[in-house]
């Protein structure tokens, strides 16, 4: 349903989208902007009216501003994996895009592309003005810019499968949201501990790797029509991806660890050596 706003939006998009040569931003520009509006939205007024009345005592006991935004943030980045999920897995049996893994465009894309940037968007302004930690902002910044690029269109048949990787943060907020509400150390933060591993595991790190793989394979392969720094700035920006993926599943296998066992040590850790105290949940948005 059009809104009187979109064809502004549009309008304002044109110029950036001739700037850097995005010509589908500017359809889906609209949804990109009401996408950041919702999340901003839930960040900081629905999710603080909302949690203070659902869980009065564990949100009103969080006493510092970073624990009150890192509880809001868990909600936004929940409520965006509830959508984005869907709108990645309608893209798959596309075969526009399986024809054409590079340049293939169908606008069910478009509409995923838009609300996956107006989140990372959210996400790369929250990291930068809470600065808590140079793994978030570098994650929301080069996800912003690489999903952004598909508006070219670009990468339209992996922009969503690499999407899927958002499915582990619902295993991830839960066992967060366990902790600051009185459930550390119970059965069922263990269940859901072995699920959030399971699915880490096999989304981020299996098949991240494997769709990691074809992708730089088919940027090799159309390497004579793509700018060698096209080609050096996705593969990096893949690889960095892919390696904070990997440094925080290593983090959420010894935050489950302290959970369950006080003496839990790094993996790295010799027997004897003095176990880091305080237990690291904040691994991954």
């Amino acid at each position: 349903m059009a809104l009187p706003t979109d064809a502004p939006l549009r309008a304002f998009a044109q110029p950036i989208a001739r700037l850097l040569n995005l010509p589908h931003l500017p359809d889906h520009f609209p949804l990109l902007v009401y996408s950041f509006i919702l999340f901003t939205s839930v960040h900081l007024v629905i999710s603080p009216f909302l949690s203070a009345r659902v869980f009065p005592i564990s949100y009103g006991k969080l006493r510092s501003r970073r624990a009150v935004n890192q509880w809001n943030i868990q909600v936004v980045s929940l409520l965006h994996v509830i959508i984005i999920i869907p709108l990645a897995l309608s893209c798959f049996p596309s075969d526009t895009l399986k024809a054409d893994k590079l340049w293939g465009w169908d606008e069910r894309v478009g509409r995923t592309l838009a609300v996956a940037c107006g989140y990372f968007l959210w996400d790369a302004l929250d990291a930068l003005i809470n600065f808590d930690d140079l793994g978030f902002l570098i994650h929301g910044v080069a996800c912003l810019t690489l999903y952004m690029m598909a508006f070219r269109p670009f990468l339209g048949y992996y922009a969503p499968r690499f999407l899927t990787w958002e499915l582990s943060t619902i295993f991830l907020n839960i066992h967060r949201f366990l902790d600051k509400t009185g459930y550390t150390g119970s059965t069922a933060q263990w269940v859901n501990g072995v699920i959030l591993l399971s699915t880490f595991f096999s989304v981020r790190i299996v098949y991240g790797w494997y769709l990691t793989l074809d992708f730089i394979h088919s940027l090799y392969a159309a390497r004579d029509v793509i700018p060698a720094v096209y080609l050096l700035a996705f593969a990096a920006g893949n690889l960095t991806l892919n390696g904070l993926n990997a440094i925080w599943f290593y983090k959420m296998i010894y935050a489950i660890r302290k959970r369950f066992d006080g003496d839990a040590k790094p993996l790295t850790a010799a027997p004897d050596a003095v176990p880091v105290s305080g237990a690291v949940d904040d691994s991954a948005r």
